[in-house]
């Protein structure tokens, strides 16, 4: 039987963005988008800084969402389950794929502190499918230290690093949406970044009102109250998923203590860590007879979802 801590199964329901923070007429101002954007990441900022059972799934779904978006930026065409797939059902330490490599490099944004480095970056670069030679990294973590000691906002400090990269590299707008994330961390002094930006950058959040809805690239003008808009939107999406996750981990931690086979736990602890579980897995503990089973009955007592919709080669998840 699987013993759980009372305080870690019970669980509130997270707090969401308010209404008149997410809707507004026409285009807002740029006071009135950073205002926006301040309520709307204060009320993230609770979310960010807590510690629930399923926080480490929320952060690799954000993930997912933003390698998903991602992939039409490199020029790829993965959606959401294909980067599942790429990832989830390789072996062991197998080399996921370009686009497994790019969803890589946005778990690590989800699961790490919000640190630079020239070594990470220099590690993050070439996920990214770009290149970079060291002394210029070096350049870049020494301004995102400036930006980090210059107190400015969060969101402007996030769309100033943006703006930074493309300036120096037009060609590695990926790499600046990621940064930004980390960027809007540091400000706000979060144990670990949410990724956010890359899955608004090609929604109405980044459409210019003149030219025809021209995507609002960084360094562009008007970026910066695009930005704040689109944190909004990203935040108000962030507190939905949460709501939606916390429910069905409640309902996970609830069925948990009926499980008997031996290694449920560590199958539980992965499906509130991850964004997916592969139903053939095995582990010291587990067959992939009795991993194939124990998902059933999970998926019996409602309590995983099967997310590819697949006979075979199955993935489950909250």
């Amino acid at each position: 039987m699987i013993r759980l801590d009372p305080s870690t199964a019970s669980s509130s329901a997270p707090p969401s963005v308010p209404a008149w923070a997410i809707t507004s007429a026409g285009a807002p101002s740029d006071g009135d988008a950073a205002f926006r954007a301040g309520a709307a990441l204060g009320v993230l900022d609770t979310l960010a800084r807590a510690q629930p059972a399923w926080s480490g799934v929320w952060r690799q779904r954000l993930a997912l969402d933003c390698a998903a978006a991602s992939m039409r930026l490199a020029g790829r065409a993965e959606d959401a389950a294909a980067l599942r797939d790429a990832w989830y059902l390789r072996q062991a330490g197998a080399y996921p794929g370009p686009a497994g490599t790019i969803f890589g490099a946005w778990r690590q944004l989800a699961g790490q502190p919000p640190v630079a480095t020239p070594d990470r970056l220099g590690k993050i670069v070439d996920q990214l499918g770009l290149h970079w030679d060291v002394e210029a990294l070096a350049a870049l973590c020494e301004h995102i230290d400036d930006l980090a000691r210059s107190e400015w906002p969060a969101p402007f400090a996030a769309a100033a690093i943006a703006s930074r990269v493309v300036a120096m590299r037009p060609d590695a707008e990926l790499l600046a949406w990621w940064l930004a994330d980390l960027v809007l961390a540091q400000s706000l002094r979060w144990p670990r970044p949410l990724p956010l930006l890359m899955a608004q950058a090609f929604g109405p959040s980044f459409r210019a009102q003149a030219g025809g809805g021209k995507r609002i690239r960084p360094a562009e003008g008007d970026f910066e109250r695009a930005v704040c808009v689109a944190f909004v939107q990203a935040a108000a999406q962030a507190c939905r998923l949460a709501d939606k996750l916390s429910r069905r981990a409640e309902k996970l931690l609830a069925v948990a203590p009926k499980l008997r086979a031996k290694g449920a736990g560590e199958v539980i602890s992965l499906l509130l860590n991850e964004d997916a579980v592969s139903g053939s897995l095995t582990t010291k503990d587990l067959s992939r007879f009795a991993s194939r089973r124990l998902f059933e009955r999970l998926q019996l007592l409602e309590a995983v979802r099967e997310l590819s919709g697949r006979p075979t080669f199955r993935l489950f998840g909250l």
